[in-house]
């Protein structure tokens, strides 16, 4: 019984707060758990940061740690000050995989000093519905074939640096107006779009040698029309058949309404076990009574006959090839693979070529933008920041766009520049009436989707028609509210060439 309990605890992947290794993490990395996942809350600086994941690998060195880099908007190295690295929108829109697998090999490089062994990215999400709240700008695009090169691409970069990467989030989060992370989305698509286009980047993924893939808690009735994808063996039938894929399935976190809603944490990683997934990311914030709840729980499943006990040692067993194959990319990664170039910088040549190819909008400002139109420098201005409920992916605690964490870009680009927030139709108002004669910068996510946003964008273009309207969200291009730039993303690496390209001013 100690031998299968430990087998169980080998397909768990919890989270915990806090910057130090608790206790019961230690007790239970001893006792044979798969993976721990760091967030935000466990990240102080770089070397607190290695000493954690140190002293995880010394509870036990087989164990797997595991976090969400995803460059741009995700981060969780640098949610306190923002990443450098741009967001998937934005390397999908400059579409050239080179760069996409350079910055892949820096996220690594970063990881790899870390200490980190998995990352849960790239995200392989066609993002087809433009109004998706969760997956925008995380996306590398609504092409499937453009979003699959650069899938393969980021899976490439990041391996060679010798980090294992999990594409997400099977078999596709991109058509989907729900968050599964607060309720249960519902993708009404046929078996053949399915497979022309939500499959497609998971296909060129497996083909990279990707070494994990995450599932999705979405619901799919044209293949299972009761169980949402995680908990689904008709789903996963077509990641392990039609796509071959023989690597670690990892679920999506159970503490997500689209998984455990009406059901439990415990009842929902018996049914997702069942179903395939070999690793179950648990949650943010789990405790010791919380798993042993879900070994109990698994163990009765075994003896009531509702869970082989042959699945659970295999898919323990697959979380085991899952660490030696991150050991085998750490002996074999290349060394000094570093993204040298400036962040959201596009070299002319590339523009030129990057315009040609898409015969059109949009079109790319030195910084990689999209601009409706020249941008005169701008001095002293005011940035009016419209606040909006963040996506839970990326989390309330990450810092976005431009703002006072970015005081010393400001002070040597945009001397004298302000920074305000509005969360109100009646704060935008009170904004207007405080600089009437200020340069006003607006900037905000999803500016189309959020209905604040929306009514507070044509409102500054209505009192202030020479107000500048930056998206830093997915860009409804041409659309209402009329933006006058396109970041893709809200990173600090976008922020700052946006700073740089208001004080320079793009033709």
């Amino acid at each position: 019984m100690t031998d299968l309990r430990r087998a169980i605890r080998a397909t768990l992947m919890p989270g915990f707060e806090g910057p130090e290794l608790p206790d019961w993490l230690a007790t239970e990395l001893a006792g044979g758990l798969g993976s721990v996942c760091l967030f935000g809350t466990n990240v102080v600086s770089p070397g607190q940061l290695r000493q954690l994941t140190d002293e995880i690998h010394a509870a036990s060195p087989g164990a797997l740690v595991a976090i969400d880099e995803e460059g741009g908007d995700v981060t969780r190295l640098h949610h306190a000050d923002g990443s450098l690295h741009p967001s998937a929108a934005y390397l999908g829109s400059l579409d050239d995989v080179d760069t996409t697998e350079a910055v892949a090999a820096d996220i690594g490089a970063q990881l790899v000093a870390a200490g980190v062994d998995l990352n849960l990215a790239p995200v392989a999400d066609v993002n087809s519905n433009p109004l998706n709240p969760v997956i925008g700008v995380r996306s590398f695009g609504a092409d499937p074939g453009l979003a699959a090169r650069h899938v393969a691409a980021y899976t490439r970069g990041l391996q060679g640096a010798g980090v294992g990467a999990v594409a997400k989030h099977f078999p596709g989060h991109g058509d989907t107006a729900t968050d599964s992370h607060r309720a249960l989305p519902t993708i009404t698509v046929d078996a053949d779009l399915l497979a022309a286009r939500e499959l497609v980047p998971f296909r060129a993924a497996v083909a990279a040698g990707t070494l994990g893939v995450m599932t999705s808690h979405i619901l799919l009735p044209a293949i299972d029309p009761e169980l949402p994808a995680t908990l689904s063996a008709a789903v996963l039938r077509l990641l392990r058949g039609d796509l071959g894929f023989t690597g670690a399935i990892v679920s999506d976190a159970l503490d997500m309404a689209g998984a455990s809603g009406g059901r439990g944490i415990p009842e929902a990683a018996v049914l997702t076990l069942a179903a395939g997934v070999d690793l179950l990311c648990i949650g943010t914030d789990n405790t010791a009574d919380q798993l042993a709840r879900i070994v109990d729980h698994v163990l009765d499943a075994i003896r009531d006959g509702r869970l082989d006990e042959a699945r659970v040692r295999d898919a323990a067993e697959r979380v085991a090839a899952l660490s030696a194959g991150v050991g085998a990319l750490r002996d074999a990664r290349s060394s000094g693979t570093v993204w040298a170039a400036a962040p959201h910088t596009v070299p002319a040549a590339r523009r030129e070529e990057r315009t040609k190819r898409h015969e059109g909008p949009p079109p790319l400002s030195s910084k990689g933008f999209w601009l409706r139109a020249p941008i005169s420098p701008v001095e002293k201005p005011v940035f009016l920041k419209l606040d909006s409920v963040a996506n839970v992916a990326a989390g309330e605690d990450t810092v976005w766009g431009v703002g006072t964490h970015l005081a010393g870009e400001l002070e040597a680009h945009l001397p004298g520049a302000t920074c305000v927030t509005a969360a109100t139709i009646a704060e935008v108002e009170a904004v207007l009436a405080a600089y009437p004669d200020r340069p006003l910068v607006v900037q905000g996510r999803d500016l189309a989707r959020v209905e604040f946003l929306a009514r507070a964008s044509m409102l500054v273009k209505d009192l202030r028609p020479d107000a500048v309207l930056v998206e830093l969200g997915w860009p409804q291009l041409p659309g209402v509210p009329p933006v006058d730039i396109a970041t893709y993303g809200a990173g600090r690496g976008a922020a700052i060439c946006l700073i740089t390209l208001l004080s320079e001013g793009a033709r």
